[in-house]
């Protein structure tokens, strides 16, 4: 066990991986296992050897990997009733992974010894320690994982506790007790824990919860209190069902909020959040606890006021202890001292109560009622705020454009066009562009048109294009809120447009990305 007083047990790699839409190749469980190291997890269970080509692949190349901290573990089950441990195949894999620990999981809940394996209680603890004492005698550390612990001791404490003591005798560094369901409340979970700790004083116990009411985190924190001292989880709560525990909200709560010290640097967490959603190639969850986007985002115009004055007013945080910071939104909600927020952010001069001041929130309320939305478009209000302090100069003066779609009888396939005439410092542009679909085509025949005069927009591409139907009662004639990211390859800003016509609702974004970059790349020189 590890000798910090609550140790990091991750099991993203193999129990996050049950979860739906979340995989990972051989490759990205090497990569996310590094990471995890350098950030100070003290346990990676890298997944269970022998049950699939990707685990296979990891355990053969985790070989080589040379971790600072962390102890890797391999995953896998006692061995099978009426069968000599020596001669069981699964356990001879968890020993050819050559693993400094190995993590067996094992029947706690009386109907599954009886009526899944089909054996004898008996014959169940001896399978736990056989297990247990064989892994050790071949110089492994052995985490044991009691399975529906807390569901086996409430049908029988007597049988569920007798599970534990085997795993105990057999040499298990830790007992670590298992709400497989996800059912159990803090208040079980805390007298459960109590009696474990009364029962079996001298071997360490941990907790594994699933997420399933919504109470994977404090369960964990509950057990903790109760004793335990490791925590086993998946970092944003990754899982079958519903999830597992969520160690992105279980670390800092230990830390910040409890005085346990579990990682050297935490401000690193929220960056380890992002990178193994994007290696699983998941969307962040915006309203994570401690990571998420919104997690410090204050929005009314009296929070916002009272943030200015006294951050912890409204966080319960400092923001970058965790790697993330306050965000200033701006909405139909927004007092003065929001834009002012806002424009202090991007480094704009605009003082409080002035007359620029007053006429951008006006209009900011203005557009919002219309069906506009800033909270992820800052470059458009980024446009407006330029506007109104008369710092802006008009990229281009746009004549018309056209789009079409045809759609032939035959094979041939359809033809999305786009023409656009324009004209900068007076000079005329035309020009026209074939794209996958009309949006697209309007899109590079802009950026045609543009390109003799601001070359520098080649660098600018689009990352993201969302569509909205603002008022969906007026059917085909609802308006339309189109949110466009655009990025030059370091900086990444959102624009809006909002029509009744998607394409008019497009081409407001477009412009306004594009014209901010030029707007930017101006300021800077």
């Amino acid at each position: 066990m590890s000798a910090k007083p609550v140790s990091l047990y991750d099991t993203t790699l193999r129990d996050g991986t049950q979860g739906e839409g979340f995989q990972l190749s051989g490759l990205d469980k090497l990569r996310i296992a590094r990471r995890l190291d350098a950030f100070g997890v003290d346990y990676i269970e890298g997944g269970w050897p022998g049950s699939n080509p990707k685990d296979v692949e990891f355990f053969r190349e985790a070989k080589n990997l040379k971790l600072k901290h962390a102890k890797l573990a391999a995953f896998g089950s006692t061995r099978r009733a009426d069968t000599a441990v020596e001669e069981d195949p699964q356990v001879r894999m968890l020993l050819e992974a050559e693993t400094p620990v190995v993590t067996i999981f094992g029947k706690s809940w009386e109907m599954q010894v009886t009526e899944v394996l089909r054996t004898t209680v008996e014959e169940n603890r001896a399978m736990i320690r056989d297990t247990v004492a064989h892994l050790v005698k071949h110089g492994r550390e052995v985490v044991y994982d009691a399975e529906h612990f807390f569901d086996g001791y409430k049908d029988s404490p007597e049988h569920a506790l007798a599970t534990l003591e085997a795993a105990a005798e057999g040499g298990a560094s830790c007992l670590v007790l298992c709400d497989t369901n996800g059912g159990a409340l803090p208040s079980e979970v805390m007298q459960i824990c109590m009696a474990v700790k009364a029962r079996i004083p001298g071997t360490p116990f941990g907790i594994h919860t699933h997420n399933d009411c919504e109470l994977g985190v404090a369960n964990a924190i509950v057990a903790v209190k109760a004793g335990a001292s490791q925590i086993q989880g998946t970092i944003n709560g990754y899982g079958e069902r519903t999830g597992n525990c969520n160690l992105t909200s279980v670390i800092p709560i230990l830390q910040l909020k409890m005085g346990i010290e579990v990682v050297p640097q935490l401000d690193m967490l929220r960056e380890l959040s992002y990178f193994v959603d994007d290696v699983s190639n998941n969307p962040h969850f915006a309203r994570a606890p401690f990571v998420g986007r919104t997690a410090f985002a204050h929005k009314g115009g009296m929070h916002v006021n009272a943030v200015k004055k006294l951050a912890r007013s409204y966080e319960h945080i400092e923001p970058a202890s965790v790697g993330n910071e306050q965000n200033i939104l701006v909405s139909e909600l927004s007092g003065q001292d929001n834009i002012l927020a806002k424009a202090e952010q991007l480094g704009l001069p605009l003082a409080k109560g002035s007359d620029e001041a007053k006429a951008v929130l006006k209009r900011v309320k203005e557009l919002e009622n219309d069906g506009y939305s800033f909270e992820a478009a800052a470059g458009t209000l980024e446009l407006l705020i330029r506007r109104e302090l008369g710092n802006h100069q008009k990229p281009f003066d746009l004549n018309e454009y056209h789009t079409s779609f045809r759609k032939y009888s035959d094979s041939h396939p359809p033809v999305c066009e786009a023409t656009v005439k324009l004209a900068v410092d007076g000079t005329p542009e035309l020009t026209v562009a074939e794209g996958r679909g009309v949006v697209n085509a309007l899109d590079l025949a802009l950026r045609k048109a543009l390109l003799p005069f601001y070359p520098e927009i080649a660098g600018v591409s689009l990352v993201d294009y969302k569509v909205r139907i603002i008022d969906g009662h007026d059917a085909t004639a609802a308006k339309t809120r189109v949110l466009i990211v655009s990025s030059d390859g370091e900086n990444t800003w959102g624009t809006v447009g909002v029509s009744e016509n998607i394409i008019e609702a497009s081409w407001l974004a477009l412009v306004d990305g594009i014209d901010l970059f030029l707007q930017r790349r101006k300021a800077a020189t």
